[in-house]
């Protein structure tokens, strides 16, 4: 944790927080829904000190007290946008589930290495209060308050509201946005007090992603394709930027220097990366900075095989930009010190549905000349690909899980679900650039002991580069 007992938690800037503490241990929520197996998601605990005994194990498992949640991303009760506030503690997860619309609040302050359950909010309070479900993004604000965006309503249609939590009772308060306009669609979210702004993005309509994806859905409406701009004072939508019908942009990252007033949208369909700006008149505005080609493909759901970026960060010193092609099976790193052309400077292959001797065939390929070779690491052969990613404060870590969402994991990567997900690390030159998987460091989570899970996203306990936000 950060060495500010007097000062609130998290860290006074995002330099400061570079020179925070090597990660000890991290936090992964690991799916059994789509598995077959009928067990309760759980929380894992994973050492990742490279001086334990127990490196690269699973040292604990807070399993939830119901079935088929669909455990997704996590959040903080408090980060660095309370900095300052005596009377914080960063030492509750909060743990929304993308299906169930429970919220599960997790004490990870009493023993790190041993989460136990603190609350748990159900899905009616959602409903009655706000009239909202499928919470995803959950962020703590200054204010002391919990903020988690939804991407749906009760029936599952689409709908990109926001729930706020009360912060110290964890009470459903109610719904942070005002006036009459509301997103079709829904998904991350990341805010900036100092342009008095919020942006937030839309993946789509839940019951129709639900079990997996559908290209007829498409034509029928069922994706996002905007960036939706909201004034922060307000609460109210005050600007839609269109970045491509269909294009599903999905992580929102604003550069870490609350100062700035730009940053960068992964869309997950299109495979392009997004830089979103202020404009000379105060206006919010977005052009298209990197764009991965589609491969023409046999053997695949389509004869286009976009990369399928599903998440992007950039360094807490705001100079890399790093992001996952799941689809394509690659991982890479930008340069990102000129913001309107980042040069890309690191990538590493990590499975994917390109791989040699698999069922697709490259017909055409502008970037690579021949398929790449399966990814196998300490004599597992590694199926599915790069997915969530989270980096060590200091930069030189960069840690992959392979699950996306386990409706689409089980449509895109059968044999992942057969044989569970898992963690790396990749090591990070910050110098030059330069990306190279860690061969010591293999987390396998088809060997978990209720079977073979699926693991998302990656948290540290003292906070990391996608949860803290300073103001």
């Amino acid at each position: 944790m950060a060495k500010c007992g007097d000062c609130g938690p998290g860290y006074k800037t995002p330099l400061d927080a570079m020179k925070g503490p090597r990660e000890e241990i991290v936090y992964l929520p690991c799916i059994y829904r789509n598995t077959g197996v009928k067990k309760p998601d759980y929380l894992a605990t994973v050492d990742v000190n490279p001086k334990s005994a127990t490196y690269c194990k699973v040292i604990h498992r807070l399993p939830m007290p119901n079935v088929n949640d669909e455990l997704h991303h996590s959040g903080w009760n408090a980060c660095s946008s309370c900095f300052g506030d005596t009377t914080k503690k960063r030492n509750r997860l909060i743990l929304p589930s993308l299906i169930s619309s429970r919220i599960y609040i997790i004490d990870t302050g009493t023993n790190p290495r041993a989460p136990r359950h603190h609350k748990a909010i159900e899905p009616v309070e959602l409903y009655w209060k706000c009239n909202l479900a499928n919470p995803h993004t959950s962020h703590c604000l200054g204010t002391g308050e919990i903020m988690i965006s939804t991407m749906g309503d009760p029936s599952g249609n689409g709908k990109g509201g926001f729930v706020l939590l009360d912060g110290e009772t964890f009470e459903v308060k109610g719904n942070w946005e005002r006036g009459s306009k509301t997103p079709a669609f829904g998904y991350d979210f990341w805010y900036q007090p100092r342009h008095n702004v919020l942006m937030s993005s839309e993946w789509g309509v839940p019951k129709c992603l639900a079990n997996g994806f559908n290209p007829a859905d498409l034509e029928k409406g069922c994706y996002g394709g905007n960036i939706n701009v909201w004034d922060w004072t307000t609460h109210e939508l005050i600007q839609t930027i269109d970045v491509g019908k269909n294009s599903i942009p999905l992580e929102t990252r604003f550069l870490h220097n609350p100062d700035a007033a730009e940053g960068f949208i992964g869309c997950a369909l299109s495979s392009k990366v997004y830089r979103f700006y202020k404009t000379e008149n105060g206006t919010w505005a977005a052009e298209k900075v990197i764009e991965v080609p589609n491969k023409k493909v046999k053997g695949w759901l389509l004869p286009d095989m976009p990369g399928l970026i599903t998440d992007i960060l950039i360094s807490l010193d705001d100079r890399f930009l790093y992001f996952s092609n799941w689809i394509h099976g690659d991982i890479r790193q930008y340069d990102i010190t000129n913001t309107r052309k980042p040069k890309l400077v690191g990538q590493v292959f990590i499975g994917g549905s390109i791989v040699k001797g698999g069922p697709v065939t490259v017909t055409e390929d502008v970037e690579l000349s021949c398929q790449p070779d399966s990814f196998v690491i300490q004599g597992k052969r590694v199926h599915g690909g790069p997915q969530m990613i989270q980096l060590s404060l200091d930069g030189k870590r960069l840690y992959v899980s392979t699950s996306l969402y386990s409706g689409w994991d089980k449509q895109f990567y059968p044999d992942m679900v057969k044989e569970g997900s898992v963690m790396l690390q990749i090591d990070v030159d910050t110098q030059k650039g330069g990306l190279k998987v860690n061969d010591r460091f293999f987390v396998d989570f088809g060997k978990e002991p209720d079977g073979p899970a699926l693991a998302h996203e990656i948290r540290y306990p003292g906070g990391d580069n996608t949860s803290d936000i300073w103001v």
